[in-house]
Formats: structure tokens, C-alpha cells, sequence
């Protein structure tokens, strides 16, 4: 796991609206914060154990690495939005919704996102332009 300055967040890389969010955020991410890598990656697998070992139950979809702390679910999405300053405002309003709340509709959008969004058969490959933003 990279333990870093920069976000770094992990995602579904078969998961069509996960795929989608990074490329939102890449666009709206205009100081070039982030990082990225697939969950099916080795980095991914090296920050799921991490997880595994903190928390238990490993998240399928998203998590979220700031230097050393580990976000998940809807405090991996709303601190991702607040972090690139796209909907800040409501984002930080939503955290404080309780937890459970927020990551009920949180995984209840997580069971059914193959369903509703499509799956690919393969993790998205990064453009040359942007291989440095994507950790393997």
C-alpha cells in the first residue's frame, strides 16, 4: 500500500459507474490531486489487505486513502467530492448524516451497480497522458 501526500482512490475497475466517478473526478481534479488504482490491481489487493486487518469486512467498490487513514463507502465518496471542491457544500452537510444512514444508501447503490450501470470484462486502461496518475 502507498502511504502517501496524495489521495489515492481505489475502485470497482470493472464497474462501469466507478469507472465513470474517475473519470469525473480526473476532469474536476484540477490540480491533479488524486491518484488511482483498481481494486483488482496489486495496489488495490495490498490496500484491501490493509483494511481486512483494521476493519473486517473488505468494501467491493471504493475506498478512499489519505496519507495513512482509510475511507470507505459514503465517507470514501463525500470526502472524494470535497477534496476536489465539487459539491463541497453538500458533501460535508451529508457527513453529518449518520454513518449508518449514509452507507445504507451507500450499498444499497454498491449491491445493485452491475445491474443498473453495466460491468466491463476488463479494468479500464489509463491514456498514456495519464499512466502517472494510476498506481499498479
Amino acid at each position: 500500500m502507498k502511504s502517501a501526500t496524495a489521495p489515492v482512490l481505489y475502485f470497482d475497475g470493472l464497474c462501469n459507474l466507478c469507472n465513470g466517478a474517475v473519470q469525473y473526478i480526473i476532469r474536476h481534479d484540477k490540480q491533479r490531486l488524486f491518484r488511482f488504482a483498481s481494486l483488482q490491481s496489486e495496489a488495490g489487493r495490498q490496500v484491501q489487505e490493509v483494511y481486512r486487518k483494521q476493519y473486517g469486512q473488505v468494501p467491493d467498490s471504493l475506498i478512499l486513502q489519505v496519507n495513512d487513514k482509510i475511507y470507505s463507502r459514503s465517507d470514501a465518496a463525500l470526502r472524494t467530492a470535497i477534496l476536489i471542491k465539487r459539491w463541497k457544500w453538500l458533501s460535508k452537510m451529508c457527513l453529518v448524516i449518520p454513518k449508518f444512514l449514509r452507507d445504507g444508501v451507500y450499498n444499497l447503490i454498491a449491491r445493485n451497480r452491475y445491474r443498473w450501470f453495466g460491468k466491463k470484462e476488463s479494468c479500464m486502461i489509463p491514456t498514456p497522458e495519464l499512466q502517472s496518475r494510476f498506481l499498479s
